[in-house]
């Protein structure tokens, strides 16, 4: 354990690639913004909002095991250089086609087009970047480095949709898409002068790359704990998550405008940034699955208030709160897929969690607008949350070994390489 809350980001490359993850998640997060807003101005249809997600995360999960597999074998540095060069160079497109496009039928399938290759490059940015922790920062020190990525991605959650509410608010969404270009370039250069250690594997033909690939779904899907945890996020946030409905309750709920939707998105974010912060003072080790089982049912049960909630400082609050408690589901997962994945397969299982990820998120974001075509907005988020406290029940008792675990039990252990069969 570390000894200092302090003490990973006293390593001054494991600090470069925070700054890094900052500004990437940052434009990111002021992109996702400005499309959602951009989409809904346009068409004032939920379902197209929904599609925004489908489009990303079928891209992002067609190429994630391979994905897994070539950061597994490649020096990650170099994936991570070539995903941001991508996704600058389509944030700039982005930028183009929202002032030289005038025709709404034009432009709308330009903007999904160009979500649907950031999501194919961003296929390729988790399993590179979670791989990175662990060829910087040393094994006793996972959890305060997990606490610190957590901090840093929910700063920049908060930060992101903000400004970007506020860029949009002020100026009009070619310039939101610029500012978010801007950060990407300050990002490429952080990943530019990164240096870690990386041992790259011995070579091997090319028929290993299916063995590779399924030595990692063995090794996730004969572990309870990893696919518990993986399970528990994927259907909790499938279910349980109203972000692309956030544009809708901004304006039709709550009768504002853009900075609204900025600050309902940021709201969970603040939450689960105060949630990193204390984490790194105090960190999580007894009773870790009970915890993690207790915050996604929190979570749960404040979608259903945000959902039945007609005021808007109130939802506010349930959106932080839903964050705070997410946060400690976040730093859980986090620790324990770094603690309990050798490092030469943490491309791979990262791989796995993303497919996780991007279908909760995602296919999240689908299925919100889905159901709140067919049943109206405030009863699709209420039967969100009520889905979630479901599987929060479901997966306590099909994982038993997730709810009685203990991280100080993962700090003591030794990752047991798998055996190939």
């Amino acid at each position: 354990m570390a000894e200092s809350p302090y003490a990973a980001i006293k390593i001054p490359h494991f600090r470069l690639l925070l700054v890094g993850r900052l500004l990437v998640t940052i434009a990111i997060q002021i992109q996702i913004m400005a499309v959602g807003w951009q989409v809904w101005g346009l068409t004032k249809n939920s379902l197209m909002l929904g599609l925004i997600g489908l489009v990303e995360v079928i891209p992002s999960i067609s190429v994630a095991l391979y994905a897994g597999h070539v950061a597994d074998k490649v020096d990650r540095r170099t994936i991570a250089r070539a995903v941001i060069a991508a996704l600058l160079m389509i944030m700039a497109l982005l930028c183009f086609c929202s002032y030289a496009i005038k025709n709404v039928e034009v432009l709308i399938p330009a903007i999904y087009v160009l979500i649907a290759i950031s999501g194919l490059a961003r296929g390729f940015y988790g399993p590179a970047v979670f791989g990175l922790v662990s060829d910087i920062v040393p094994r006793p020190l996972m959890g305060n480095a997990a606490a610190w990525n957590s901090a840093v991605w929910q700063a920049s959650a908060v930060v992101g949709p903000i400004l970007g509410g506020y860029l949009y608010l002020w100026s009009s969404a070619p310039a939101t898409y610029l500012v978010s270009t801007l950060l990407l370039i300050g990002a490429l250069a952080c990943f530019a002068f990164l240096q870690c250690e990386f041992l790259a594997p011995e070579q091997t033909d090319q028929s290993s790359v299916v063995a590779n690939i399924k030595e990692g779904l063995h090794f996730v899907f004969s572990n309870q704990v990893i696919l518990g945890a993986m399970a528990l996020d994927l259907f909790a946030v499938l279910f349980g998550g109203a972000v692309a409905l956030l544009p809708i309750f901004a304006q039709e709920i709550f009768h504002q405008g853009p900075q609204t939707l900025g600050m309902l998105r940021a709201a969970p974010s603040v939450g689960a940034f105060l949630t990193a912060a204390f984490l790194t003072h105090r960190p999580i080790t007894k009773h870790a699955g009970r915890i993690l089982l207790v915050s996604v049912a929190g979570f749960g049960l404040c979608m259903i208030g945000f959902g039945l909630s007609t005021n808007f400082y109130l939802s506010l609050f349930l959106l932080g709160l839903s964050g705070t408690l997410d946060g400690v589901s976040v730093y859980l997962r986090t620790t324990i897929f770094q603690l309990a994945t050798p490092n030469d397969m943490k491309g791979r299982v990262s791989a796995v969690n993303n497919i996780f990820i991007g279908s909760s998120n995602e296919i999240g974001e689908f299925e919100s607008g889905v159901t709140a075509k067919i049943m109206g907005l405030v009863p699709s988020v209420v039967f969100g949350g009520c889905m979630t406290l479901f599987v929060v029940l479901t997966t306590a008792f099909k994982a038993p070994k997730l709810r009685r675990l203990n991280m100080q039990t993962l700090f003591k252990e030794e990752v047991v390489e798998p055996s190939v069969n």
